[in-house]
This record gives C-alpha cells, sequence and structure tokens, in this order.
C-alpha cells in the first residue's frame, strides 16, 4: 500500500469533495483517513444503498439528523445519487455533522447542487514519484502509468479502457457509434501534449463533426481523464499561441490508446512523450496537494516559434526532455523565453543526464530523479536556481 500525499481534513474537521479519476485510490485514502469502525459510511455502488437513496433520497436527513457531530459522513461515489446533495446542504446547515463526499465523474453532478461554498475540494491524482518511494522506477512508470493497480495487476489498463473508457465512458458520451469514438479515443491520445483541434481530431476519426468531438473531449474532462494547460501571456501579444495544450491524467493510458506497443523504448519520441506527461503529472499533483491557489494561475506553457513546456506562477519556466545528453538546440525555447520575459528568472531543464548542472546562461540542468525530490521537498517552486555553472554545449 502506497502513502498518499494528499492530507485531508481531520475527521469532524469540514465538509469537501474529493474528486480523482476511477481506481486512483480515493476510498482507500478515506478509508485510512476515515475508518468504517469509527465513521458513518454509505456506499452507492451497493445496489441496496443506491435503491435506497435514489428512491428516496431523503431517508439520509431522517438517519443523520440526530447523529454524532464529532463523526466524518463519507459518502463514496456521490455522483450516483446527486439529489442526495440538498439533503446534505440541509444537514450542513442545520448540525454539526461534516461529510467527505467522493466522486469521479462530474458530467452526472451538472446542474447539481454542489453545496455553494460549503465544502472544500480536493482531487487525488495517480501515483507520483512521492508515494512510490523507494519503488520509483521512471521506465516502469512510463509504460504502466500513475494508477496504483498497473503496478500488481497484469493487463489492468487494457481492462480499464475495455470495461471502463468503451463502456461506462462512451455511455456517458451518448454515442451508440463505439468504432468511432474508440477511433476519437486514440487520435485524442495521439495528441497527448499538444494543441489540439477538434476540426483535425474530427478528420481523423471519420464520420463524426467537430461539435460531437468536443462533446467528447468535454465528457474525458468530466470524467477527469484528461487535463488542459493555457498559454502563459503576460500581456496578449500577437504571435503567441492561444490554443490550449491536452494530457491525458495517466500516461499508461495513452500508451495503451495510442499504441505504443507492450514496452516503450527508452530514447524513443514515445518515450520522450510519455515523460513530458510525466512531468506535468508531477506539477499537477504538487500544485494541487499544496494548495496552490488555482492551478490555473500557476501552470502554463509558452509558444513562440519555440515552445516550453511548464510555466510556474509566472516565474518557474520548466522544459522536458527525455535525453541522457543534452544539445544546445534543446536549450533555445528556455533561451527565448528569458528574452521576452527577463522576469521569469528560474529556469529549468530536466532530463535523464546523470548529474546535475547548470549552464553559463543560468539554466539549471536536473536528472529527472533530482528534480521530483526538489519539487516535493518544496525547494524547487520557492528557491531561486542554484548551482555550479557548467557549459553544457552538447
Amino acid at each position: 500500500m502506497y502513502n498518499r500525499a494528499l492530507s485531508l481534513p481531520e475527521p469532524g474537521e469540514r465538509s469537501f469533495f474529493l474528486w480523482g479519476l476511477r481506481q486512483v485510490g480515493k476510498t482507500t485514502l478515506l478509508l485510512q483517513q476515515y475508518p468504517k469502525r469509527d465513521h458513518i459510511w454509505v456506499d452507492l455502488t451497493a445496489g441496496s444503498s443506491y435503491r435506497k437513496y435514489a428512491e428516496n433520497p431523503e431517508a439520509l436527513r431522517y438517519e443523520l439528523e440526530n447523529a454524532s457531530p464529532y463523526k466524518q459522513i463519507v459518502i463514496d461515489e456521490i455522483q450516483l445519487v446527486p439529489a442526495l446533495l440538498n439533503e446534505i446542504q440541509w444537514l450542513i446547515d442545520n448540525s454539526k455533522l461534516k461529510f467527505a463526499l467522493c466522486g469521479s465523474n462530474l458530467l452526472k453532478l451538472r446542474g447539481a447542487n454542489l453545496l455553494g461554498g460549503r465544502a472544500g475540494t480536493f482531487v487525488l491524482h495517480g501515483l507520483t514519484s512521492q508515494e512510490f518511494g523507494d519503488d520509483f522506477n521512471l521506465e516502469a512508470v512510463l509504460n504502466k502509468g500513475y494508477l496504483p493497480p498497473a503496478h500488481g495487476t497484469p493487463d489492468f489498463i487494457d481492462g480499464y479502457i475495455g470495461n471502463y473508457l468503451y463502456r461506462e465512458i462512451s455511455e456517458a458520451a451518448r454515442t451508440r457509434d463505439y468504432q468511432s469514438f474508440r477511433i476519437f479515443l486514440m487520435e485524442a491520445a495521439l495528441r497527448d501534449g499538444r494543441t489540439v483541434s477538434y476540426a483535425n481530431i474530427a478528420k481523423a476519426s471519420g464520420e463524426v463533426s467537430a461539435y460531437t468531438v468536443r462533446g467528447y473531449v468535454e465528457v474525458l474532462e468530466d470524467s477527469l481523464l484528461c487535463r488542459w494547460l493555457d498559454p502563459y501571456r503576460k500581456e496578449p501579444k500577437s504571435g503567441e499561441s492561444k490554443s490550449a495544450k491536452f494530457y491525458f491524467t495517466d500516461v499508461g493510458l495513452v500508451n495503451s490508446l495510442a499504441r505504443r506497443g507492450s514496452h516503450i523504448s527508452v530514447g524513443s519520441s514515445d518515450f520522450g512523450k510519455a515523460f513530458e506527461n510525466w512531468v506535468c503529472h508531477e506539477l499537477v499533483a504538487y500544485l494541487d496537494y499544496h494548495r496552490k491557489d488555482s492551478r490555473a494561475k500557476h501552470l502554463a506553457y509558452w509558444k513562440l516559434g519555440h515552445e516550453v513546456d511548464f510555466i510556474v506562477g509566472g516565474r518557474v519556466a520548466i522544459e522536458a526532455k527525455s535525453a541522457e545528453r543534452l544539445e544546445r538546440k534543446d536549450f533555445t525555447g528556455l533561451r527565448k523565453l528569458a528574452e521576452r520575459y527577463p522576469h521569469i528568472i528560474d529556469r529549468i531543464m530536466v532530463c535523464r543526464q546523470p548529474y546535475p548542472s547548470k549552464t553559463e546562461d543560468g539554466i539549471l540542468v536536473l536528472p529527472y530523479a533530482e528534480f521530483a525530490g526538489r519539487l516535493w521537498s518544496g525547494e524547487l517552486l520557492q528557491l531561486a536556481a542554484t548551482g555550479d555553472f557548467v557549459d553544457v554545449r552538447g
């Protein structure tokens, strides 16, 4: 069992939503924080509980009105019975009860009562380098992904895609054309880490419109299967990219959907794409777990002829290159960025170079393991880059 980096509130402290991709470990984390022997649990995936509350949501209020105010009320998969949220709001307003509301699909909660600020929001991501600890192996992670079962269950990803993406998610997308939806998923996976044009995906997918593709992507968003990075612009200027970059939240899914094969070769272009997805994953998880206000204000990318993968907080620029030996051209984006935005002082290259170094113009070069260590220690995004000056000429 992995020790997760996300800290949840103490029992009885506050009410909150916990969102996360299916099979990411939400229930396990909640069980650790709020064991069933000490707290009230409602599992809506159980048929009897689902039927009872779906038919009579008010039953929850009748059952809990006089419950001890010191217990946390955990409701697993809240999106299955959205009407319960009205009863939960009444209980929050009229009792001292605190709720932990867990869910994996926001699509079913569109238009539902999300408690109007009465509950906080937490997101559980796939496993990070910190959570793997001594078991962290970059090559294994880039091949299997970040979902915990993928690292102990053979063929987990294939089953996940077949039973979840191709069935439940395609149903959520309201399509009976499963073949077109499968092709859409493959085309979307091929664009992981790139800016996305709905029209281009529609053309590649076959007989579906750009409007339909947009709807499919929204379903992926609501199912927490993908994320977007907005372009960085201190001020709107012509020539800069105005399109958001698209990432799947698990690289194991990308590998399978994009048909990258059973094992990605180190040094291949697919390995490089997976490496960038992993750096994005680590940054997003760190920012979410450390409550860095709105992640949208803290993580972006930049492109003007040359690209920089990640801009954090408008102050730190990070480029991901999976190469073990860097060339001068690999630093072009970071250098062009410095010319345009001299206020971005900290520029970091994350790679597979075996040792840390620093270029003559101040770019910090970090091996991926050191990048992860400095990130999770809090040093990377709070302190100015330091290190010996070593010219990297390739």
